[in-house]
């Protein structure tokens, strides 16, 4: 919704801006050169890049539109989820194969839909879990692979943004392009023996090309490009907390402690307090009677 309201004040002190200032619509609508300023982006933005980069930047503006975001309810099953897996492993590592070879068949996994509607970071969870069981493997170690892991998988997602802000800075180009396309038809015309009115009306709609340019750039494809950065970023964190997580939980810290320390990553504005993080571990254990006693050791254990 607040991206619907942005694109409309855009939208409305520009055009409306125009209008006021005694403008007409038909002016500047020339659908033509928006096509070729347009295709031209485009057509750059697939000649430039690979297929998955392409795929990757579909996938992140549906994102966009849908506006899914990482909420207080997704944290909470995502700390839950790590809390299920870590008082499971306590039991041996061993105990985690059927759920992480199959995570979407696994109960655990799919008491937690949200964490399973994100392929990326699922599979970041069940990989790292498979690290862990095939063989031992010490704290500084297992942070040293994740955060090498982390660096990779940060650059992959920021690449999509970073290509489409290269495009975003082209468009000015772009838009000089169809003008001087419309500036060479205005000069044919004036071999035809074309009125000064005339002229003046062509190379006013050549110049309508500079300003979708601009207007594209600056109004539309940089906002865009920030909304995926900060899409990006979000993806991220839940990366960094499960990575945290788990070098805790290797470190030898109790499950409660290593959760707590992925708690302590989660932005401002979704990040539970210690307290209200105990609330849902209490409010789990105390709704799976037949789970509850074992997951109830492990966390007075951890107390």
């Amino acid at each position: 919704m607040q991206q619907i309201i942005g694109f409309v004040i855009i939208f409305g002190s520009v055009f409306g801006g125009y209008v006021l200032m005694g403008g007409t619509f038909a002016a500047i609508w020339h659908p033509i050169e928006v096509l070729v300023i347009a295709g031209a982006g485009a057509g750059a933005l697939v000649l430039g890049n690979p297929g998955h980069v392409l795929h990757e930047l579909t996938h992140q503006l549906k994102k966009i539109v849908v506006r899914k975001k990482y909420d207080s309810e997704f944290q909470r099953q995502l700390l839950l989820l790590m809390y299920e897996l870590l008082q499971l492993a306590a039991g041996g590592l061993k105990a985690l194969d059927a759920h992480v070879e199959a995570p979407k068949d696994s109960a655990i996994f799919q008491r937690y839909p949200l964490v399973l509607e994100e392929p990326k970071l699922l599979a970041f969870i069940v990989d790292n879990f498979r690290l862990m069981a095939m063989g031992k493997i010490n704290a500084h170690e297992l942070e040293g692979v994740l955060e090498q892991e982390l660096e990779l998988i940060h650059e992959e997602l920021t690449q999509p943004a970073k290509s489409l802000n290269k495009i975003g800075e082209a468009m000015p180009g772009f838009g000089i392009l169809a003008a001087v396309l419309g500036i060479v038809i205005t000069m044919g015309t004036v071999g035809e023996g074309a009125s000064s009115g005339e002229i003046a009306e062509k190379v006013g709609a050549a110049m309508v090309g500079t300003f979708i340019g601009i207007f594209l750039c600056y109004g539309l494809i940089d906002p865009v490009c920030n909304m995926l950065k900060q899409l990006v970023g979000e993806e991220a964190s839940t990366m960094e907390i499960v990575k945290v997580v788990l070098v805790t939980h290797v470190a030898g810290k109790p499950a409660l402690l290593a959760i707590d320390a992925g708690r302590r990553l989660v932005q401002l504005n979704t990040k539970p307090s210690f307290a209200q993080l105990e609330s849902w571990i209490t409010a789990m254990e105390g709704g799976d009677d037949a789970g509850g006693s074992s997951r109830g050791g492990g966390r007075a254990k951890a107390a």
